[in-house]
């Protein structure tokens, strides 16, 4: 199928933007964005269904919270609240160079990564430029290219996963292409690509076409760590984050890797003091504890198991995941997760993805998941 021009978030303005006259947003595609929807809050749920004990699967979040060492380097920093952070985050910078085998100056640090991945298309896209993505990939791409007034295209999805050929020529095709966003593992499928594969794909395009790596779950699949391609290739970024394997999504911190002078241009466009100095903190302290994300590693993949397991049981058909979740296809899905909600239970709707039938469910403790399989059997016996 060719690649196909889409703006995710086709919608009317509210009453209230059709109040901002005479002022005007600076591109028109701005008023077609809907505000990103976050996996529902527990204290929401509280609020609405009176349900105390709820089990949230809807994030991505790690189950198992953070490393111990963590709480500890917090703790250290209480007494510093009143002092900004080391804008540089010159700590951090030289564990992560550490850790990754590259120049602290290869580094940006970024309020989560979705602050990066905002960076990235404020330093490089303008209005006259082009964003490719795949169908199925993380929403924030096409809002990104909304709020910059570009062009994007949406290259459909081969079995759920980025079509690296099609997009190729959907990038040779449009040569006004700045940038190209790939998840991976990819969310909301979980899909993975060969190191092989993308190596292939970012060598036949130009090198004035940035590809953004999203490696939010790489910690899931490390087989897949794509930090070489940075010694071969200048027009590649990968973006990191602490908040899903690290278990610091409450504390919004990201790093990108990337070539110096493209490090450098992004640390010119970042805000000042954008990480904050717990964050700071608890990221060089989760950096270090390597020992905990291999057990979580461990945990998410004896439970995926399991789940899978129990999904084949039900007769329920679901996406083989390299991340922290499953994508599983249920009948009804938008019905189920409400009756779900009603007893407790948080998972994420597909339904703006184009997925209606599909509801992507994070990878819980032994406990959460049974509570997720005990009540989805009741609801589907009831039917």
């Amino acid at each position: 199928m060719p690649a196909q021009q889409s703006f995710r978030s086709q919608s009317a303005p509210s009453a209230e933007l059709s109040k901002l006259a005479p002022l005007t947003p600076a591109y028109d595609s701005i008023l077609e964005l809907t505000p990103y929807q976050t996996g529902k809050p527990v204290e929401e749920l509280t609020r609405e269904y009176g349900v105390f004990d709820v089990v949230k699967l809807a994030s991505n979040e790690n189950p198992m919270g953070c490393s111990p060492h963590v709480t500890l380097a917090i703790t250290e920093q209480l007494g510093q609240l009143s002092r900004y952070p080391d804008g540089n985050g010159y700590y951090l910078k030289q564990a992560l160079a550490d850790f990754n085998n590259i120049s602290a100056k290869c580094i940006t640090l970024g309020n989560g990564s979705d602050d990066l991945l905002d960076i990235l298309t404020r330093s490089f896209v303008s209005s006259d430029d082009t964003i490719v993505y795949s169908q199925y990939a993380f929403v924030i791409y096409s809002m990104l290219a909304n709020m910059q007034g570009a062009s994007s295209i949406e290259v459909p999805a081969q079995r759920f996963g980025h079509d690296l050929l099609a997009m190729r020529k959907a990038v040779e095709d449009n040569p006004s292409t700045k940038m190209v966003f790939i998840a991976n593992p990819n969310n909301p499928t979980g899909t993975l690509l060969e190191h092989q594969e993308l190596r292939e794909f970012v060598a036949s395009l130009l090198p004035s076409v940035l590809v953004v790596l999203d490696e939010a779950y790489i910690e899931y699949s490390p087989e897949s760590n794509n930090r070489a391609l940075l010694d071969e290739f200048d027009n590649v970024v990968i973006v990191r984050t602490f908040s899903k394997a690290y278990g610091l999504a409450g504390l919004r911190i990201g790093y990108a890797l990337s070539s110096p002078p493209v490090a450098e241009l992004l640390n010119r466009i970042r805000q000042p003091f954008n990480v904050s100095r717990l964050g700071l903190a608890a990221a060089t302290a989760a950096l270090a504890d390597q020992d905990y994300i291999e057990q979580t590693r461990v945990s998410n993949q004896e439970q995926m198991r399991w789940l899978e397991k129990q999904f084949d049981a039900l007769g329920l058909a679901f996406i083989k995941s390299h991340a922290n979740f499953i994508m599983v296809e249920i009948e009804e899905a938008v019905k189920v997760y409400q009756a779900l909600l009603e007893q407790g239970v948080i998972v994420r709707p597909l339904k703006g993805y184009g997925l209606d039938n599909w509801l992507r469910i994070t990878v819980g403790l032994a406990e959460d998941n049974l509570r997720l399989i005990d009540t989805l059997h009741s609801i589907l016996s009831d039917d």
